[in-house]
């Protein structure tokens, strides 16, 4: 067997296991192969990975917020994603199943990545700001966004996105680090620092907003109009 038919099978098998485990890609392992032998990779983040994290996560009691929880939820996608899309925490649905953006919000965020030719099964990673629903899907507290602030910014930094999607007030506001609600802050670009990268960030209007106001829903496409621009212009770049 050729070098790079064992390759193939190793990816295949590494990706099965993936989805099977934590719901994710993983970051991909490059393997040294010769005849009769297989050399296991060494993480290149020094054992800092995703699945780290989310066992960590799994395990947190940081904040009052692991004290009702049925799952963490902490995160889905593809690792080296094109856009990371950043929420504000798990609901009912994804606090059942331990996965974002899963219920009626999540059905239609899948759609709107649809519609600009994104997708968490090939191009995105989705996460939120607190990886732990709130109480009665309530705003949480500052506290326990910091407590969770060091998970998601290691997420960022592993996952090396290409550009942030921050979907509402709240993503937008920690992010960010600023009192402006959601409506000012769309139609401009930011850029997010995380351990001495930045990261082009626009910001949109939550699922849920829309599911409740459907006039929010044409500024919404325009907002994801403008983030497919963008992502065109770096495509062009490269």
């Amino acid at each position: 067997m050729t070098t790079t038919e064992k390759q193939k099978i190793a990816d295949f098998l590494d990706l099965t296991g993936d989805f099977l485990g934590c719901g994710y890609r993983s970051e991909k392992k490059e393997y040294s192969f010769s005849e009769g032998k297989t050399v296991q990779p060494q993480s290149a983040s020094n054992g800092n990975t995703l699945e780290q994290i989310a066992a960590e996560i799994k395990a947190c009691k940081n904040c009052q917020l692991s004290e009702k929880r049925t799952n963490t939820a902490p995160g889905e996608g593809v690792n080296r994603p094109l856009v990371m899309v950043i929420g504000e925490g798990p609901g009912q649905e994804e606090d059942a199943q331990g996965r974002p953006f899963v219920g009626k919000a999540g059905q239609l965020l899948d759609k709107m990545l649809a519609s600009i030719n994104l997708s968490r099964n090939t191009n995105c990673f989705i996460a939120n700001v607190v990886k732990c629903r709130p109480p009665n899907n309530r705003d949480p507290y500052p506290e326990e966004t910091a407590a969770c602030s060091n998970f998601l910014e290691r997420q960022i930094a592993l996952l090396n996105p290409k550009f942030i999607l921050a979907v509402g007030r709240i993503s937008a506001q920690t992010l960010l680090k600023t009192a402006e609600s959601a409506g000012k802050l769309r139609r401009k670009f930011f850029e997010l620092t995380v351990a001495d990268a930045s990261y082009p960030l626009i910001v949109t209007y939550h699922p849920a907003a829309l599911l409740r106001n459907e006039e929010l829903k044409r500024p919404a496409w325009e907002d994801l109009k403008l983030l497919r621009s963008k992502l065109d212009e770096i495509n062009e770049g490269n």
